[in-house]
C-alpha cells in the first residue's frame, strides 16, 4: 500500500484550500490504495492565536514548534512512498524541508492554489511578512516531481520552474454542495458573500453599490456575509455569521445572488473561484469579477454574470433582483458548470494519475 505523508498548515477540515484542494479526494484516493498521514503546523490552539493580532511571545513560539515538528517529519521522510505539500512545508522563508525531501528517497508532489510568490499576510500577521519571503516558492517548485497548480494561470508560472507541473481546479463536492430551495428566504431577498477575514476587503469593494441598492429596494433585499462573525459596517445593515462547516451549505443556499469581487491584481489573477464555484454549486445565481480563471468558469449571461465597474455591479444585481426566473435559469445553468468541470466527481482521475506517477 502507497503511503502518503501531507505536510500542511492546518488541521483536516480547517482550511479551505486544503478541503478543496485534495482533503475531499482522500477517500477516493484510499479505494486505490493509498494511505495518508497528516503532518500540519496549527493544532486548534495555536491556531486561534496565530492568526489574531498581537501576542507576539505566543506567536514566537508556535513557529518555533513549527520547526520541531518539520525536524521530526525529516526524519521519517525516507519512509513514505509519496511526501505531498501543500503551498509550503514550512511558515519560515526557507526552502529547507522542501528540499530535504526531494533528497529522500520519496516522491515529492506539491499543489497550490494560489499566487503564493507574493505577499499576501493576514491582517493580524502583517508585521511578520518579512518572515515569509514568499520567493521560495521558485525554490519549492524546483524541487517537486511534479507540480498540481490550481489554474493556467498558476501552472504556467511554476512551469517555468518546473516542466512537469499539471493543472487540478479547486473543485466542489457536488454531493455535498446541492441546492436547497428551503432555505430561501421567504419575500426578502439575501444578497451573500462567503469568504475569510483576509478576503473581506474584496467584499467591501462593493460598499458604495449595495448602499445605493439598499436605498432603492429598501426592505426588499438583505445583505449577508459568512465568514466573520464580528463583521460590521455603518454604512449598511449587514448580517454576519461565522464560517462553520456544518453550516455551509445552509448558509449559501440561504443566499438569493452570490457576489465575488475582485481586485485586479496579480494575486487575484492566481485565484482559482472557489467562492463562485461554492454559490453556483448550491444553484445560486453568482456575479463575478472578470479576474483570472473566474473568466473561464463565467459564461456571461449564461451560467453567471461578469462585472466589471460599479456601474455593471449595480445593473447586473438589480436586473437579478427584479427578476426570478432569470434567477433560477441562471443558477440551475451555473451547477450545470460546476457538476461538469469543477466537481470532485469530474476531476478525481487526474487526482488518481497524479498519485499514480502518470503525470
Amino acid at each position: 500500500m502507497p503511503s502518503v505523508l501531507i505536510l500542511c498548515a492546518h488541521r483536516p477540515k480547517r482550511s479551505p484550500s486544503q478541503r478543496y484542494r485534495f482533503e475531499q479526494y482522500l477517500p477516493f484516493l484510499e479505494m486505490h490504495g493509498y494511505s495518508f498521514e497528516f503532518s500540519y503546523l496549527l493544532n486548534e490552539q495555536d491556531d486561534l492565536l496565530f492568526y489574531s493580532k498581537g501576542n507576539f511571545l505566543v506567536k514566537i513560539f508556535i513557529l518555533i514548534k513549527s520547526i520541531f515538528i518539520r525536524l521530526k517529519d525529516w526524519r521519517r521522510f525516507g519512509k513514505f512512498n509519496i511526501i505531498f505539500i501543500q503551498r509550503e512545508a514550512s511558515f519560515l522563508g526557507t526552502s529547507f524541508f522542501e528540499k530535504r525531501a526531494s533528497a529522500s528517497s520519496a516522491r515529492v508532489i506539491f499543489d497550490f492554489d494560489d499566487s503564493i510568490w507574493l505577499a499576501d499576510t493576514s491582517p493580524g500577521n502583517k508585521k511578520w511578512e518579512w518572515i515569509k519571503q514568499p520567493e521560495k516558492f521558485y525554490t519549492n517548485v524546483t524541487h517537486a516531481n511534479l507540480v498540481i497548480a490550481g489554474n493556467d494561470y498558476l501552472a504556467n508560472k511554476a512551469k517555468a520552474y518546473n516542466k512537469n507541473t499539471v493543472v487540478i481546479p479547486t473543485t466542489i463536492d457536488t454531493d455535498i454542495h446541492i441546492p436547497k430551495p428551503e432555505y430561501k428566504n421567504k419575500g426578502i431577498l439575501c444578497i451573500g458573500w462567503s469568504g475569510s477575514i483576509s478576503t473581506i476587503k474584496h467584499f467591501e469593494l462593493l460598499l458604495p453599490v449595495l448602499v445605493r441598492l439598499k436605498t432603492k429596494y429598501g426592505e426588499r433585499i438583505k445583505f449577508k456575509l459568512v465568514g466573520d462573525a464580528h463583521y460590521k459596517n455603518q454604512q449598511l445593515p449587514i448580517e454576519a455569521l461565522g464560517w462553520s462547516e456544518k453550516t455551509e451549505v445552509e448558509d449559501l443556499n440561504s443566499f438569493d445572488i452570490g457576489l465575488m469581487p475582485l481586485l485586479n491584481d496579480e494575486w487575484s489573477k492566481g485565484k482559482c473561484g472557489l467562492k463562485g464555484l461554492s454559490y453556483m454549486a448550491c444553484g445560486v445565481p453568482t456575479i463575478m469579477s472578470p479576474v483570472g480563471v473566474n473568466k473561464e468558469i463565467i459564461r456571461h449571461a449564461e451560467n453567471g454574470f461578469l462585472a466589471e465597474t460599479e456601474q455593471d455591479w449595480y445593473n447586473l444585481i438589480s436586473q437579478l433582483i427584479e427578476n426570478k426566473e432569470l434567477r433560477e435559469q441562471i443558477g440551475t445553468s451555473g451547477r450545470l458548470t460546476v457538476l461538469e468541470k469543477y466537481s470532485v466527481a469530474a476531476n478525481k482521475s487526474k487526482y488518481l494519475i497524479s498519485f499514480n506517477g502518470n503525470a
